[in-house]
């Protein structure tokens, strides 16, 4: 699948011309039809646009997942260039259109309130199908909530509207930020970079998460010419250290992967010290 989150620059989105009828790949700024508890937590950032005048305008697929595609969403409001804003939206699809299922080690101890929703989710039904791509939205829109309100470093969660979230564009500079497996820091970087992703593992545990699928393919970096900045991304699979019998595995998997980036990339970096320093704040 192609991924372009790391070949778009700011440069590439089209001037958006305003019209009286909206164009196909435009509509009214979904912000003022969502619930409330819909919305991003506050206090909102400056950046964000909450104007019901907004038009959202569709820039282009980012990156096409396995289970969900990611786009670029401009939401502007017409002539006002003070009052615009690129987010990412991500769009699960149905399970029937993914290319993989994941492990259902990830949903032990999640419960469906609904009993209709479980009986179709069961039953694999068509409605069963989107009522589960729906939980997956929700699940990681919960996720983000909580990591953006602990301090955790993750992309700023602005709305959910049914299977899509809106969330903060991570950028370095004028174009998309790289993935930390792409980047090639120097030695006092990797050290910084590194205390960064235990602080907020360790911010994890004390929450009593476990991220699940860590690795440097979904950890982004910004400023990486300068004072670098970690940013991790895609949590839906995030998992309850105490209700999830496979937590501890995960976690587990997770500092042995990002140790072993760290060390290749010349910080030695062990596993098993890794997932003593992270579990030493789970209680």
């Amino acid at each position: 699948m192609p991924n372009l989150l790391s070949s778009f620059s700011w440069s590439d989105a089209p001037n958006t011309a305003y019209r009286d009828t909206l164009a196909d790949n435009q509509r009214w700024s979904t912000w003022d039809s969502i619930e409330r508890l819909c919305r991003g937590p506050e206090p909102w950032p400056d950046w964000l646009v909450t104007a019901a005048a907004a038009v959202d305008t569709d820039l282009g697929l980012l990156k096409s997942g396995k289970e969900a595609d990611v786009s670029l969403l401009e939401r502007a409001v017409p002539d006002d260039p003070a009052r615009s804003v690129v987010m990412a939206a991500k769009r699960y699809r149905s399970t029937d259109r993914r290319l993989f299922h994941r492990d259902t080690g990830y949903t032990e101890g999640r419960r469906i309130r609904n009993s209709r929703d479980t009986r179709a989710v069961a039953r694999k039904s068509s409605y069963g199908r989107t009522v589960e791509a729906g939980l997956w939205a929700r699940a990681e829109w919960n996720a983000l909530v909580t990591l953006y309100t602990a301090g955790v470093p993750v992309p700023y969660p602005v709305q959910i509207d049914g299977t899509e979230i809106l969330m903060e564009f991570i950028s370095d500079g004028d174009a998309a930020a790289p993935r930390l497996h792409q980047t090639r820091p120097s030695a006092p970087q990797l050290e910084l970079l590194f205390a960064q992703l235990r602080d907020a593992m360790q911010t994890m545990a004390r929450l009593g998460l476990v991220h699940g699928d860590l690795s440097p393919y979904n950890t982004l970096v910004t400023g990486i010419d300068d004072e670098p900045r970690l940013v991790i991304i895609d949590v839906p699979q995030l998992v309850d250290l105490a209700s999830n019998p496979y937590a501890f595995d995960f976690l587990h998997r997770d500092c042995t992967n990002m140790a072993t980036w760290f060390t290749r990339a010349g910080l030695a970096v062990d596993g098993d010290d890794l997932l003593g320093e992270v579990l030493a704040h789970a209680w």
